[in-house]
């Protein structure tokens, strides 16, 4: 236990921590790319209204009007660039005409592209359908033209390589710092849970300490009851003396069985059997109490399964199971046991009809020790709310889950997953 909780204490820090990194640096990023990309439109917006170029005189400095002296062109305090914008920025368009001919193109603002690249990158972007994006490294934007459409691109290799590389150092460094984070976790977590482990452990021996003390007094009690019927005749009280003797004993029997078998985790006697035939032979203990209740018993066992685990631990399981849907389920009601294969699996499943409706949230708490759906605690069915825990217990140590399930609320299901 303790060490699932220490499992669960990382798993829990890193997914927090890996959600806080992705939230920062994806924004950073996002953020980044953003501003890539609007740049770019701003200086396509500039170009397409100006048939493909930058405006003239627009590079430097006019003259300025007395008392204004050293302000910029209305071109740059409109987009919010930089005067040196149009000698930076590396792009060229191509006039495709309304049936698709190229009829003209300017690359004279670019090498790294020729006429033929031009119309192909232009004739490209009008079949896509698309009006703006990106092809490759260059950013692209269609506007009309009076002799048909324009498709201008803009060179965005640089601040794409800046982003990509801003992108790639911000991932290796979170992974980085997961890494780091995940060996510092696994050093100081031994001490975080430290504590709780010695608590657990002081428990774990106090109940383990306490059956073994208890054993004794309930034998001589047990005892001195059979000598004292003895002498004076069976009566009611020796009658109780003797019955919640046994109620003791079994729950100090299964008190040091739950915690053997959760804590000490004993090596299972592992052997291949037919568990179909143990199903049934353990099916068959339960039908004369489930008759004498007048309660609906019925089988659905595979026939030929086997599996290789503790024949002992899961002939317990069984027990446990039917011994807990003939307790819990109604009287006249229905109790069904199948046993099946599924895949590489084997689904053990005990049903049965319960008098209330159960809630969703109730049913995660019905393998917790001492839990019972009768808040009352009433003891007249004889239990004491450990059984489901010991067969949790036991299906754990075969590797297998187990849940409850109650699908429409009036019949309560548990079902168990054996790895063959």
């Amino acid at each position: 236990m303790i060490r699932r909780l220490r499992h669960k204490l990382i798993a829990a820090c890193m997914l927090s921590l890996a959600i806080v990194l992705l939230v920062i640096l994806g924004g950073v990023n996002l953020m980044s790319y953003h501003k890539v990309v609007s740049d770019a439109d701003a200086i396509l917006a500039v170009l397409a209204t100006n048939d493909g170029t930058f405006p003239k005189h627009q590079g430097g400095l006019q003259q300025p009007p007395p008392g204004e002296l050293g302000r910029k062109p209305d071109l740059f305090d409109q987009r919010g660039m930089s005067p040196e914008t149009p000698y930076e920025s590396r792009f060229f368009s191509v006039l495709l005409g309304e049936d698709g001919q190229v009829l003209q193109t300017d690359t004279g603002q670019i090498a790294a592209v020729d006429a033929e690249d031009a119309a192909a990158y232009a004739q490209s972007v009008v079949k896509s359908g698309h009006s703006a994006g990106f092809r490759g490294n260059y950013r692209y934007l269609l506007c009309d033209d009076e002799l048909g459409s324009r498709v201008i691109f803009l060179d965005c290799g640089r601040s794409l390589s800046s982003f990509r590389t801003t992108l790639l150092a911000s991932l290796s460094l979170a992974l980085l710092g997961l890494a780091a984070v995940l060996i510092l976790l696994l050093i100081l977590s031994k001490h975080i849970v430290r504590p709780v482990a010695e608590s657990y452990e002081k428990q774990k021996q106090f109940i383990t300490d306490a059956g073994h003390e208890l054993k004794t007094p309930m034998t001589i009690i047990s005892a001195d009851a059979d000598l004292a019927e003895m002498e004076c005749g069976e009566n009611q009280w020796l009658t109780d003396i003797r019955r919640q003797a046994r109620r003791l004993t079994e729950l100090t029997n299964d008190l040091i069985y739950l915690s053997r078998m959760e804590e000490e985790q004993p090596k299972l006697q592992c052997i291949e059997f037919p568990i179909s035939d143990v199903a049934e032979e353990m099916a068959d203990s339960f039908q004369a109490p489930a008759k004498s209740q007048e309660k609906d018993f019925s089988l659905s066992i595979q026939p030929m399964l086997s599996f290789t685990g503790d024949e002992k631990n899961i002939r317990k399981l069984i027990s446990i199971l039917l011994d807990n849907a003939l307790k819990y389920s109604p009287r006249g009601g229905k109790i069904e046991l199948r046993l099946e294969k599924q895949g590489r699996t084997l689904q053990l499943t005990v049903s049965n009809t319960v008098e209330q409706p159960l809630e969703r949230e109730k049913l995660s708490h019905l393998f917790d020790r001492f839990y019972r759906t009768d808040q009352s605690r009433n003891s007249q069915t004889g239990g004491y709310g450990l059984g489901l825990s010991i067969a949790r217990s036991i299906v754990v140590a075969h590797k297998g889950k187990i849940r409850a399930e109650s699908p429409e609320g009036t019949t309560l299901s548990v079902v168990v997953l054996l790895p063959r």
